[in-house]
């Protein structure tokens, strides 16, 4: 099989293609400013915004299948176009598409959200990662919408906010909550939906629900790091106006795969006789 992943100079993207060429399987991956770092893998470079480039190189490579990460916060020509235009090109040479979408679309709430929740986007990502899916299922209705949340694992921007924030250099909110979600335990997951049917949305993400203050405690305790210092905050003193609580629930994807998502209390346990 042939595999393309588009933005594997990403934390997850790599982490797909260091799995798949561990797997044996004949990977592609694309980068735009970073360096694609991962072994075995032929790396080119793509600008997701230029439709023609993508239709191009998809044309070129002609995949088996594409795993579509690329995303920048505050673009919505990257996080919705550049999106759209990976599901259209994808579509056109009939490769199976695994899309990665977020947790940002929904509004927040304290229910856990299904798959199959529309989204409520209230704030400019969220309303780009929401019609990043729209065009997605447009372009492609077999394509899985892997809907996930804080990516943590060995060099995750996630932890590393918290080790700033325990370092007194800013603040956690303590009012939002997600379900994180290991870095490999979720490329494995997409993996195994590059070779299954299932198509439409799919929450993947870890077990358990936590706020932000609390995944810095978590931290705190697996590096032996003082939690004195750490400094906290809530998104309304922040004047922000983002989704506080999103729980993602997850059964869906944990009777469907066979790769375990584990909770992030599991994840940043405390080293064995620590």
């Amino acid at each position: 099989m042939t595999l393309l992943v588009v933005g594997a100079s990403g934390f997850l993207g790599a982490e797909v293609c260091r799995q798949a060429v561990a797997a044996g399987e004949s990977v592609v991956g694309t980068y735009h400013s970073a360096a694609v770092a991962v072994p075995g893998v032929a790396a080119r470079r793509l600008d997701v915004t230029d439709r023609a480039a993508v239709r191009a190189l998809l044309t070129e490579v002609r995949p088996d299948a594409v795993v579509s990460t690329p995303y920048r916060y505050d673009d919505w020509t990257v996080t919705a176009d550049g999106a759209a235009h990976v599901g259209y090109a994808s579509a056109e040479v009939g490769a199976r598409l695994v899309h990665l979408s977020s947790d940002a679309l929904h509004g927040g709430r304290p229910e856990p959200y299904r798959d199959d929740d529309v989204p409520s986007p209230v704030f400019p990502y969220g309303a780009a990662k929401a019609a990043a899916e729209t065009a997605v299922r447009a372009a492609d209705p077999g394509a899985v919408l892997v809907r996930t949340s804080l990516i943590v694992g060995e060099g995750s921007k996630q932890i590393q906010l918290c080790r700033d924030a325990l370092a007194g250099r800013m603040s956690l909110f303590t009012d939002e909550v997600r379900c994180p979600v290991d870095v490999a335990d979720l490329a494995a997951a997409v993996l195994e939906l590059v070779g299954s049917d299932h198509a439409g949305p799919l929450n993947v993400a870890g077990l358990d629900a936590v706020s932000r203050d609390e995944l810095g405690l978590l931290v705190a305790r697996r590096f032996g790091l003082d939690p004195a210092g750490m400094k906290t905050t809530t998104t309304v003193a922040a004047g922000l106006h983002r989704p506080t609580e999103v729980r993602l629930d997850s059964s869906r994807a944990a009777g469907l795969l066979r790769t375990r998502l584990r909770g992030v209390r599991e994840l940043l346990a405390p080293p064995a006789g620590g």
